[in-house]
């Protein structure tokens, strides 16, 4: 098992076990972690599942496809270097990921 934690606009932070090979996107949706949307359910056809990954888990995410990189173009928040589509970002045995949540999404 890995986890996610997840941090709020307002810095409420909230830690989830995820199986690996889950998305960060699909652990949030799935125990209603607030400002994930995933109005696309994870097809990479938006861009409101935005997060911020800290910087120390960042190269372990994989890397930043070129749809990917072009969907963090249309993002509501201001894109950030090491803003990710939550969808795209897996999680790993035994690995921890810290992402925090922009302030908006749409």
């Amino acid at each position: 098992m890995g986890s996610v934690v997840y941090t709020q606009p307002d810095g409420t932070v909230r830690e989830l076990l995820a199986e690996p090979g889950q998305s960060v996107m699909q652990l949030a949706t799935k125990n209603g972690v607030r400002g994930i949307l995933a109005q696309c359910g994870g097809t990479l056809s938006c861009a409101t599942c935005h997060v911020y990954v800290d910087e120390r888990d960042l190269a372990d995410c994989g890397p930043l496809a070129d749809f990917e990189d072009d969907m963090l173009d249309t993002t509501a928040a201001d894109r950030l270097d090491c803003s990710r589509l939550s969808c795209q970002v897996k999680v790993g045995d035994g690995q921890i990921i810290h992402v925090t949540i922009p302030p908006t999404q749409l």
